[in-house]
């Protein structure tokens, strides 16, 4: 079975939280991992209007055309 993101919703502040095609679903909070990021092209999705601009693309949630992108596995763990 492929595990997809079938729902993505922002919750507030850097929070999405994720829903599977196999029925789990996760709370993220991405705040750490964008404020502790050492390249600058992921840095700059600290400003949540750009962070606010995700997608679904095949499963995956995006941005700006797969600049950022997680492992699916991860997100399905509830960890980054």
């Amino acid at each position: 079975m492929t595990i997809e993101i079938v729902k993505a919703n922002y919750l507030r502040d850097y929070t999405i939280g994720l829903e599977f095609s196999d029925g789990i679903v996760q709370v993220i909070d991405f705040e750490h991992f964008l404020s502790s990021a050492a390249n600058n092209m992921t840095r700059k999705y600290l400003d949540k209007s750009l962070f606010k601009n995700f997608n679904i693309q095949y499963g995956d949630i995006v941005w700006n055309d797969y600049e950022l992108c997680f492992p699916i596995w991860d997100l399905h763990q509830g960890k980054l």
